[in-house]
């Protein structure tokens, strides 16, 4: 998981604990750390200006305290940064390291600057580094796997501080200040371990609590976990401790054999819920992802992980909701614990109770936003009470706490490579909570990396349906940032997919998108082709509201290209379609359409007739604002036509319909007889719309205001469902 926070300018604020009381020891190591943040650099040596921020590596081995001693050098100096101080982690639980696509992203959303869906790597960093010329930040990397992934994030700005994290040196960024531990001194490490025990037991016995730390190695992880032990035993001696520790195998480091010791003295079930930790996403553990790998109950996994947090085991978020995380250097010992206590069998069956428990969630979440709906609350109240959310704004909480690991959910998940079934019902569900509570604008980056997975799993089992759908979602994420190019790449892949999938809707939805991925290149005639086939086959499965709409499509194809003859013909198909379905808002705005295409033919008269007949249908339609717009147009026609007196009256009957000034709350009039273009033939999107089974399609034509075609896309995004269990 990436950790950020920023402290200031109003973007999110550090949820980590105060570690001040916390932190002990290091005093020599601070006071080299602050005094490197003043000293010359050889740049400045050389009399020329810095042309980077200054980089601090604190370098150790998992459990020496590097993190500690970076965030307690954070905060000492933080007060200098009026930027504030994002926070980055650079590996993932398991040590792999975080692609630097996704640090740069989230750093931007910490600054209140998100990015575009698919932004490639070297745009983002860009961004960041462009976000930060002037501004004082302090930025900590922890957990830094190589020098690339630093100096991929350096500011370009050397009124910034980085502070980095690593095992080992960063060769090949210039300049930089190591600083590398080994273990604490014996006094700091001694008032570690009375922090934890309390001060009688080690000055009763202090060479027995000085052996004690010798066997620790004085690393601080070691000694909590030591410590822990002794408290939970307050009739235990230092020096009984430091038996069992030399009665252990001298195999592995000092921080490996305390843990053993510790899981050793757990109960079964205790140990057992330890060990299957590893297996959860980010290192992000809640009572509901303990209780799904341990199979207990909610209540009961919340208790053993409180009494972890206790022995030092697990660390307790700030968040909302109860929340742990399972320290980085004990991720792979507990992993290894695991691979030799534990079957591969039952590691797999843990994990899959785990998804499926995400998937529960993730449903309840979702349904919550749907309680007008009966089957969804019917589905809502047979859900276990402990699966609920008590109101939606509850959901939308969990769903921001958790989206870290639910993202780190899918992509293990998809990894894995064996449960592709579970990982596929994830990733549905998942898109849709998102969707139903952020929206897809918010959502999109998060569902642009969603629909890659989706697309990789569709690949690697061979499913063409799954595979159309990820290629039609990814085409309209890309055309929405303005990637129509891409865009219209990955339509004609999916549409090669739908083909073999057999699956007709798939096809006719990408054979629309590339008619609007040409419409935004500016290729009239290639749109106005695939709209075509687009639309023969909806008329040969007698979809006539999509028809119509399609229709529409054509028609503006038509009108950009100065083809008014055609654009006029294909309206009125429109028109007529609509009525047939009944649909008298979608008629009134192509009869609205037809009057502007009327308009630019050079036929006044006819756009002031067509443009009345529009006018009663939006009113019959009681859309207030279509009819103030058609009432402006009306306005400027009789103008055109030499009526000032008409005109007045249609503008003052706008203003009647809006009740202020028109110009400002209804859209702008149509332009005069022979303008270069429509304002808006709804849509000359990339995309074809809404795609989802669930939501309807758009009408074919939009409010007569926008100058310029926009891909405008559905709000939700193009499910396949394989089986009725996915919902």
């Amino acid at each position: 998981m990436t950790d950020q926070a920023v402290d200031t300018d109003g973007a999110r604020l550090s949820e980590r604990a105060p570690e001040e009381a916390r932190f002990v020891g290091r005093t020599r190591e601070l006071k080299e750390l602050r005094a490197d943040i003043e000293r010359a650099g050889l740049d400045t040596l050389s009399g020329r200006k810095a042309p980077r921020a200054r980089v601090l590596l604190i370098a150790g081995r998992p459990g020496s305290g590097r993190t500690a001693l970076a965030e307690e050098l954070v905060r000492q100096v933080a007060d200098r940064y009026g930027g504030g101080t994002l926070r980055a982690r650079l590996s993932d639980p398991d040590g792999t390291p975080v692609p630097t696509e996704r640090t740069a992203r989230d750093l931007l959303d910490a600054l209140g600057l998100p990015a575009p869906a698919g932004a490639a790597e070297d745009d983002l960093t860009a961004a960041l580094r462009e976000a930060l010329a002037d501004r004082r930040v302090l930025l900590l990397l922890d957990d830094a796997a190589a020098a690339e992934q630093v100096d991929a994030l350096l500011p370009d700005a050397p009124q910034c501080l980085v502070v980095a994290v690593s095992g080992g040196p960063l060769t090949g960024i210039a300049d930089v200040r190591p600083c590398t531990l080994g273990g604490l001194d014996t006094k700091s490490a001694l008032e570690l371990l009375s922090r934890c025990t309390g001060s009688v037991r080690i000055t009763v016995d202090p060479r027995a609590a000085e052996k004690l730390v010798e066997v620790c190695g004085s690393q601080p992880a070691a000694l909590a976990l030591a410590g822990g032990w002794l408290a939970a035993r307050p009739t235990a001696a230092v020096a009984d401790l430091a038996k069992h520790l030399h009665a252990e195998s001298d195999e592995g480091t000092p921080l490996s054999r305390v843990l053993r010791l510790a899981h050793a003295s757990l109960s079964v079930p205790a140990a057992r819920m330890l060990r299957l930790l590893s297996l959860a996403p980010a290192g992000l553990v809640d009572p509901h992802t303990a209780s799904a790998l341990a199979g207990c109950s909610v209540n009961g996994a919340r208790t053993t992980l409180d009494d972890f947090v206790a022995l030092g085991l697990l660390r307790a978020v700030g968040s909302p909701l109860p929340q742990y995380e399972v320290p980085g250097c004990l991720q792979p010992l507990l992993r290894a614990l695991a691979d030799t206590r534990d079957r591969p069998a039952e590691l797999q069956l843990a994990r899959a109770r785990m998804l499926e428990r995400t998937v529960r969630l993730l449903q309840s979440c979702r349904a919550i936003t749907e309680t007008d709906s009966p089957p969804a609350r019917q589905k809502l109240l047979g859900m276990p009470r402990s699966l609920r959310f008590p109101s939606p704004r509850a959901a939308e909480e969990w769903l921001r706490a958790c989206r870290p690991a639910l993202l780190a959910s899918v992509r293990l998940a998809v990894a894995d490579g064996e449960l592709d079934t579970l990982a596929r019902r994830l990733m549905s569900q998942l898109v849709r909570a998102m969707v139903a509570h952020f929206g897809t604008r918010e959502a999109a980056p998060d569902l642009y990396g969603v629909h890659g997975l989706v697309l990789d799993v569709a690949e690697r089992r061979g499913l063409p349906r799954e595979k159309a759908a990820a290629l039609l979602n990814l085409g309209d994420l890309d055309a929405r940032t303005g990637r129509t190019t891409e865009a219209l790449a990955r339509y004609r892949a999916a549409l090669d997919a739908g083909r073999e999938a057999n699956d007709p809707y798939a096809t006719g939805r990408a054979m629309e998108s590339v008619g609007g991925a040409h419409l935004e290149l500016g290729d009239y005639d290639r749109a106005a082709d695939w709209y075509g086939r687009a639309l023969a086959q909806r008329l040969a499965r007698e979809e006539r509201a999509e028809a119509a709409r399609l229709y529409g499509r054509i028609a503006a194809a038509h009108t950009y290209a100065g083809r008014y003859g055609e654009a006029l013909r294909n309206w009125r198909a429109a028109v007529a379609g609509y009525r047939k379905n009944g649909d008298v808002a979608a008629q009134a705005r192509a009869l609205s359409e037809l009057a502007r295409v009327q308009e630019y033919a050079g036929r006044p008269a006819e756009s002031l007739r067509t443009c009345q007949e529009a006018v009663e249908w939006a009113r019959r339609a009681e859309d207030v604002r279509l009819q103030a717009a058609l009432q402006l147009r009306l306005a400027d026609t009789l103008e055109h036509l030499g009526d000032p007196v008409a005109a007045r009256l249609h503008r003052g009957a706008a203003e009647r319909l809006l009740g202020e000034d028109p110009r400002e709350s209804a859209p702008a009039p149509g332009p005069g007889a022979g303008a270069p273009g429509p304002e808006a033939v709804g849509p000359a999107p990339a995309a074809a719309g809404p795609a989802t089974e669930a939501v309807g399609p758009e009408t074919g034509a939009a409010e007569p205001q926008s100058r310029v075609p926009k891909a405008e896309h559905g709000a939700n995004t193009y499910e396949i469902r394989s089986t009725p269990a996915e919902d």
